[in-house]
């Protein structure tokens, strides 16, 4: 996991927190803050995980690229 996934779900959390807190006290700009905190934590979230695809495509690229160079047993 990285950075980008870590905070990204932390900033869900705050968004819900936020959104509860707006709903509770019956304030919509409260409410759409959390929404809006949401939305950029579920992004941040998405980024962190291409990166992380990325990482896992390019070793197993590398991988297979050492692998070929192997002689066959």
């Amino acid at each position: 996991m990285n950075e980008d996934q870590v905070k990204g779900v932390g900033e869900k959390v705050k968004g819900k927190i936020n959104e509860g807190v707006g709903k509770m006290t019956d304030d919509p700009a409260q409410e759409a803050k959390g929404d809006a905190q949401q939305v950029a934590g579920e992004a941040r979230k998405q980024v962190g995980n291409a990166e992380e695809d990325a990482k896992d495509a390019r070793g197993d690229s590398a991988d297979r690229d050492k692998d070929a160079g192997s002689p066959a047993p």
